[in-house]
Formats: C-alpha cells, sequence, structure tokens
C-alpha cells in the first residue's frame, strides 16, 4: 500500500464522519486455484477498473443474499455466503446524473461452487480470476487491498 491510498482511506472516514454514506453490498468472490486462492474481479462499466463485484440493497432481501445475486448478475457465479460481512470499503460513485455520492459497500464472503458463462451482464463486462497477491495490486480500493492483503496470510 503507498502513501496516496493510506491518504484515500483517511479522506473517505472523515468523509463518513461529515457525511453518510450511501449503502452497499459487495461480494468478495472466492475458489481454490491450482496455486492457490483466487478471487474473482469485474471491470467497472466506464472506466474498465478491476473490482469486486457490488450494488444497492434489494428490497426483501439481506445484504449478503444482494451481495450473492450481485455477484451472479455482474460476474456469472454462484456459491456459499457469508452472513456476517468479512470488511467494507467506501469509494465515491458518480450517478447518471453526474452528481458524485460516497457509498460505503460491506463486503461479504462468497465461495464459489458454480461458474456459468451464460449470466445478466456478460455482455457487458469482463471477468477474471487472480491469486489473491495479484488481485490485491490491482483493486483501486485500499481498503478491499488490505483485505486481500489479509487473507493471503491465513
Amino acid at each position: 500500500m503507498n502513501a496516496a491510498s493510506m491518504s484515500r482511506i483517511l479522506l473517505n472516514l472523515i468523509a463518513d464522519q461529515v457525511r453518510p454514506a450511501f449503502v452497499q453490498t459487495a461480494a468478495l468472490c472466492l475458489r481454490d486455484g491450482p496455486a492457490g486462492p483466487e478471487v474473482l474481479l469485474v471491470q467497472t462499466l466506464r472506466l474498465h477498473q478491476w473490482v469486486i463485484p457490488k450494488g444497492w440493497p434489494m428490497k426483501g432481501k439481506s445484504l449478503a443474499q444482494a451481495a450473492a445475486i450481485e455477484a451472479w448478475e455482474e460476474a456469472g457465479v454462484r456459491g456459499t455466503v457469508s452472513d456476517t460481512p468479512i470488511g467494507a470499503f467506501t469509494y465515491t460513485k458518480i450517478k447518471k446524473s453526474g452528481l458524485p455520492v460516497s457509498c460505503r459497500a460491506q463486503i461479504y464472503r462468497l465461495d464459489v461452487k458454480k461458474v456459468s458463462d451464460t449470466y445478466p451482464e456478460a455482455h457487458k463486462r469482463i471477468r477474471k480470476w487472480f491469486p489473491l497477491e495479484q488481485a490485491a495490486q490491482i483493486v483501486r480500493d485500499a481498503e478491499v487491498q488490505l483485505l486481500l492483503d489479509s487473507l493471503q496470510t491465513k
């Protein structure tokens, strides 16, 4: 982690105290790969940055259930989702109106059991499995980087 990442984390923490963030949910999709644990990342639609699947809460669903649905819609994976968040991250989302809003995504672990090539956003997004170490280096959110780093030491 570099100084810019640490500065972004501190600014996000301060922003959370000044202005509450919109709640989102995210899925950290994991599987056992040939060389160890792997995480599934998807590219964002506008900037094509690597992120974990995330989205808004869904009426009648827990945040964990919504995270699992987002993992299916954005990455075509299904599996067992944890009931308790394993982390969180804050980021700025630019809404369609152009308005920036602060979002705080609760992260739920999803142990992947099934991968499908046909899923709702298959034509929109690129998905790719990465070893934990490589994923930690390429995700944009410093708090997700820290979470991935912590999983490498377990």
